[in-house]
């Protein structure tokens, strides 16, 4: 589903490399990410922290080599379905504010898969309710959730088990977070949870 903007954005953004079709911006964005995902696996240490430089640094890491928007947040309101997301003049405050709440609050180690699953799902469903970013913000926030368990000694999430029929879900579980119920997000994350 496309984002509702304010201006009417044409499809393909404005980029570093000119790239003129909405398949040319796709692999681009996928290989960045990709790449992205890699290297900050490889450097993921035991006391990696996670807080609000280091999702930026996510989404510098993707796309910086296609836009020069990349590891800032928005400057454009934005909604998708009629679902309005953080006001972008706030974003600064909102995300400092959700780095005080519930990134610092992340533990380096957890006792208990449970636990565990809690946190990527509120860290997950509070990031996609925010979306600081003009584009990529699932991206980024599938990247931090994996991140998040292979921390832990597990594998990557399967968010390819969210196909279309349970995108629905997916979103319902991102609105229930603006209202801090993380039940919908856990379970979505406990279905997905690397075996």
């Amino acid at each position: 589903m496309k984002y509702d903007l304010p201006d009417s954005q044409n499809e393909v953004l404005p980029n570093i490399p000119g790239l003129k079709t909405a398949g040319e911006i796709a692999l681009s964005e996928f290989e960045g990410f990709l790449k992205a995902e890699i290297q900050l696996t490889e450097s993921l240490t035991a006391t990696t922290r996670f807080n609000v430089p280091y999702i930026l640094k996510i989404h510098k890491l993707a796309l910086g080599h296609l836009y020069s928007f990349a590891g800032k947040f928005r400057s454009v309101n934005m909604s998708k379905g009629g679902f309005p997301f953080a006001a972008a003049r706030f974003l600064p405050e909102t995300m400092k504010t959700f780095e005080i709440e519930i990134l610092s609050n992340i533990p380096n180690k957890y006792f208990s898969k449970e636990e565990l699953i809690k946190d990527i799902a509120k860290v997950h469903g509070e990031l996609l309710f925010i979306h600081p970013f003009r584009d990529g913000n699932g991206r980024t926030a599938r990247i931090l959730a994996n991140l998040m368990c292979r921390k832990q000694g597990y594998g990557a999430l399967k968010f390819q088990m969210i196909t279309e029929k349970e995108f629905d879900t997916y979103v319902t579980a991102v609105q229930l977070s603006a209202t801090k119920n993380y039940v919908k997000m856990e379970e979505l994350i406990q279905t997905i949870f690397p075996g």
